[in-house]
Protein backbone atom coordinates (compact mmCIF):
# COMPACT_ATOMS: atom_id res chain seq x y z
CA UNK A 1 0.00 0.00 0.00
CA UNK A 2 1.55 3.23 -1.13
CA UNK A 3 -1.19 5.45 0.26
CA UNK A 4 -0.72 7.06 3.67
CA UNK A 5 -3.16 6.07 6.39
CA UNK A 6 -5.53 8.87 7.38
CA UNK A 7 -5.11 10.26 10.86
CA UNK A 8 -7.90 9.30 13.28
CA UNK A 9 -10.42 11.94 14.21
CA UNK A 10 -9.41 13.64 17.47
CA UNK A 11 -11.68 13.06 20.42
CA UNK A 12 -12.90 15.40 23.11
CA UNK A 13 -12.81 19.18 22.75
CA UNK A 14 -10.56 19.03 19.65
CA UNK A 15 -13.03 17.00 17.56
CA UNK A 16 -15.06 18.68 14.86
CA UNK A 17 -18.79 17.96 14.67
CA UNK A 18 -19.69 15.34 12.08
CA UNK A 19 -22.99 15.16 10.21
CA UNK A 20 -24.41 12.06 8.51
CA UNK A 21 -24.41 12.71 4.76
CA UNK A 22 -27.66 10.76 4.36
CA UNK A 23 -30.03 11.74 7.21
CA UNK A 24 -28.33 14.73 8.85
CA UNK A 25 -27.78 13.15 12.28
CA UNK A 26 -25.08 15.08 14.14
CA UNK A 27 -22.28 13.82 16.34
CA UNK A 28 -20.69 16.76 18.20
CA UNK A 29 -17.55 14.85 19.29
CA UNK A 30 -16.35 13.67 15.89
CA UNK A 31 -17.27 10.45 14.13
CA UNK A 32 -18.04 7.61 16.53
CA UNK A 33 -16.26 4.33 15.76
CA UNK A 34 -19.59 2.82 14.66
CA UNK A 35 -20.07 5.32 11.82
CA UNK A 36 -18.97 4.56 8.24
CA UNK A 37 -16.62 6.83 6.31
CA UNK A 38 -16.63 6.96 2.52
CA UNK A 39 -14.57 9.03 0.08
CA UNK A 40 -16.64 10.02 -2.94
CA UNK A 41 -15.49 12.44 -5.63
CA UNK A 42 -12.53 13.40 -3.47
CA UNK A 43 -14.54 14.38 -0.39
CA UNK A 44 -14.99 12.43 2.82
CA UNK A 45 -18.55 11.60 3.84
CA UNK A 46 -19.73 10.02 7.07
CA UNK A 47 -22.82 7.84 7.55
CA UNK A 48 -24.48 7.09 10.89
CA UNK A 49 -25.09 3.56 12.13
CA UNK A 50 -28.72 3.47 10.99
CA UNK A 51 -27.99 4.70 7.45
CA UNK A 52 -24.97 2.41 7.11
CA UNK A 53 -26.94 -0.65 8.23
CA UNK A 54 -29.85 0.16 5.93
CA UNK A 55 -27.52 0.42 2.93
CA UNK A 56 -24.87 -2.15 3.81
CA UNK A 57 -25.00 -4.04 0.50
CA UNK A 58 -24.63 -0.87 -1.54
CA UNK A 59 -21.71 0.25 0.62
CA UNK A 60 -19.96 -3.11 0.29
CA UNK A 61 -20.61 -2.99 -3.46
CA UNK A 62 -18.79 0.36 -3.52
CA UNK A 63 -21.78 2.19 -5.01
CA UNK A 64 -21.83 5.97 -4.61
CA UNK A 65 -24.23 7.20 -1.97
CA UNK A 66 -26.16 9.11 -4.64
CA UNK A 67 -27.21 5.71 -6.03
CA UNK A 68 -28.61 4.43 -2.73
Amino acid sequence: MDQPNPHPTPSGHQAQPVVCARCGTQSPDGAPPTWTCSVENGSRQYFCVDCARANLRAIEGRLDSSWW
